[in-house]
């Protein structure tokens, strides 16, 4: 007994790490005093705040009488059923209790338990002690058994609670009052308390719950484990946050209010395999609550560069097929376009530049231009079309290395060859063209511990009609160069900045991403364009490869030609790939060639802070300009332009993109 004193005053843990230190426990007393740690202690030993040892060590709890009141009847059957099958008595509530009676099921109501009916228009219905008591009641606590007994309180061991359908109401346009009725008060206080009580309690707050917990009452009994409980009390909480974030963020849009504290809340979706880098862990992604993702993934397991790149090239071809009536293409590479095109015929160079297939459908033909505007940078890309993908466009994309595609759909065909690419790796995702984002219009984004908020700028959408403010003397602008005004203008919006692009024949010719100087954007994209305009040369046109070299090495091989820069050691590999080795390209081929090229638009995403961009771009072919003005220097530049006879737009939108 003098042991058992020592070990279980409220200084039990020091005394007993004394007796070991000082090590004046003989081997016979070590043996006694671990018997005794493993002895249900009794609970007198304990305040009246704390748990018992039973309570501390109990996993397997066995429910014996649960609490259900819910909005969503989802699935409820089937757990009223398991629960009566393992000798659960029911409490419920008004519209619950009357479901499972009519279902046969025996419920008591709370209003019989608790002596008290439902009130003020069902406001008050669970908010009493007979209710909260029994879920709060800590196990073996005598003074908390105490007070059961002396109030007549039953202890609840399960409760199955949803809450009423605030954000679904606010959503439907409803008016003030109604989504005031719709913020549920005793719902949250229920599981608030219920999840407190975990290690006793087992809280239920959504269907898809229900399943494995009916599994876990059959394999044991009628009882759950702590692991569960404890999993559930986690989501029970998160639930309640959630559902309070939704409530606060109303109310403060009532008065047009920008909340002092935002809360938003994320559901899991799926994690990633990884981040940017396999030693970014760990890396997932979420839904905003009771929302879904704005695309389904119909193959594949899709990378976080991969959603990036999916996001922001599904924005852009969607805006570009909306602004110019043509189904559109993009390819990307970390989360800026490569290139990106409209469906316009291919003249009868172009196919043959492109190695162009016969018989291409729009879809196809969108995707074909959009590859080649920088076929170097597409190695590897992330395909988006605006329109639904066919056969013709799945058999392209076959002979293409791509990590995946984003469109609004698939034919079955299409998805069948699609999914057997890279060994079925092939990652296809479906877009959802009506999605809105539950989370509002306003985007945020977590950087080192801050939190930017910015409203989206994806419904400012870029029209012909906003080319139409030309304050050079040059007013010329065709319908076909409005078109290529547009296309280059919404790719940049999505390119990173600063940000410039080239278009012609409603396709991406070069784009020059994430530059300080804009002036190095155009030079940037100008190398593109000169290496595009030059696959068309008639030298480049006629090289003669050996039959075993595969399309992505004709491909590189021609842009290695173009460029010209090769070392001796890389000259020698790649003569190998030609039946005759090709004499390299003179000065002259690219001076004479590119003065041939007419036509091509020029975008910014900002405005032109000097004329020097002006100067460059016009080596490429440029007669067309579009770009948002607002410079103190716009004059200079319109008239750099004016010198050089070109046509400028001011369409008044910056585009800058982080």
């Amino acid at each position: 007994s003098q042991i058992w004193d020592l070990l279980f005053t409220p200084r039990h843990v020091k005394n007993v790490l004394c007796i070991f230190r000082a090590e004046i426990v003989s081997l016979a007393s070590f043996a006694c005093v671990r018997a005794l740690l493993v002895v249900r202690r009794p609970a007198h030993v304990y305040g009246s705040r704390c748990f018992s040892s039973s309570a501390k060590m109990t996993d397997m709890v066995p429910m014996k009488r649960a609490l259900i009141s819910v909005s969503d009847k989802g699935q409820l059957l089937e757990l009223a059923a398991a629960l009566k099958e393992c000798g659960v008595q029911v409490l419920s509530t008004g519209g619950t209790a009357k479901f499972l009676q009519e279902a046969g099921l025996p419920v008591t109501d709370v209003s019989d338990y608790t002596g008290f009916p439902e009130m003020m228009d069902g406001r008050v219905k669970t908010l009493h002690p007979k209710v909260h008591g029994g879920l709060l009641a800590i196990r073996g606590n005598p003074a908390h058994e105490k007070a059961c007994t002396d109030h007549g309180i039953d202890k609840i061991d399960m409760l199955v609670v949803n809450l009423y359908p605030f954000a679904s109401t606010v959503a439907k346009g409803a008016d003030f009052d109604t989504c005031i009725e719709n913020v549920d008060i005793g719902g949250p206080a229920m599981i608030r308390g219920a999840s407190k009580n975990h290690p006793f309690v087992t809280v239920l707050t959504d269907p898809s719950q229900y399943a494995k917990v009916i599994e876990e009452l059959k394999a044991n009994n009628g009882c759950t484990s702590m692991k569960t409980r404890r999993s559930l009390a986690a989501a029970a909480y998160a639930h309640t946050g959630a559902y309070d974030a939704a409530i606060a963020n109303w109310f403060a849009r009532q008065n047009d209010e920008v909340p002092a504290v935002t809360t938003r809340a994320y559901e899991m979706a799926f994690p990633l395999k990884y981040g940017c880098n396999m030693h970014q862990l760990p890396a997932n992604i979420y839904k905003m609550n009771n929302g879904t993702l704005p695309f389904k993934v119909l193959n594949g397991k899709p990378g976080y560069i991969n959603l990036l790149d999916a996001l922001n090239s599904w924005a852009l071809v969607k805006e570009a097929s909306k602004a110019l009536g043509l189904p559109a293409a993009a390819s990307f590479k970390h989360c800026s376009p490569a290139g990106a095109a409209v469906a316009v015929p291919l003249t009868e160079t172009e196919k043959l530049a492109y190695e162009a297939p016969a018989d291409l459908t729009l879809p196809a033909l969108a995707y074909l231009r959009a590859r080649n505007a920088d076929p170097m940078c597409s190695f590897g890309d992330w395909a988006a079309l605006s329109d639904i993908v066919d056969e013709q466009t799945a058999m392209y994309l076959k002979t293409e290395v791509a990590d995946g595609i984003i469109a609004p759909g698939y034919t079955p065909e299409a998805l069948k060859i699609l999914s057997a690419k890279k060994s079925g790796g092939f990652i296809v995702l479906e877009a959802d063209p009506n999605f809105v984002s539950p989370g509002g219009d306003v985007d945020y984004r977590e950087i080192g511990g801050c939190v930017f908020a910015q409203r989206g700028h994806g419904d400012k959408v870029i029209t012909t009609k906003m080319m139409e403010n030309v304050p050079t003397k040059n007013k010329d602008l065709p319908e076909q160069a409005k078109r290529d005004q547009v296309l280059a203008t919404v790719a940049i919006k999505y390119t990173q900045s600063n940000s410039v692009g080239y278009a012609i024949n409603g396709m991406m010719i070069g784009v020059g991403a994430g530059q300080q100087s804009r002036v190095d954007c155009v030079k940037l994209a100008g190398r593109k364009v000169t290496t595009w305009w030059m696959r068309q040369h008639p030298k480049v046109l006629a090289l003669q490869f050996k039959p075993e070299v595969k399309r992505t090495g004709r491909v590189n091989a021609r842009v290695r030609y173009i460029e010209g820069d090769m070392t001796d050691i890389e000259y020698k590999t790649w003569a190998e790939q030609f039946i005759e080795v090709p004499a390299p390209l003179e000065k002259t081929d690219y001076d004479e060639h590119m003065k041939t090229l007419t036509g091509v638009t020029l975008s910014s995403d900002a405005f032109f802070p000097f004329r020097d961009s002006i100067d460059v771009c016009i080596r490429y072919g440029v007669k067309y300009i579009a770009q948002p003005g607002g410079s103190v220097q716009d004059a200079g530049v319109t008239e750099a332009c004016d010198q050089y006879d070109l046509v400028q737009s001011h369409h008044g939108l910056r585009l800058f993109h982080h």
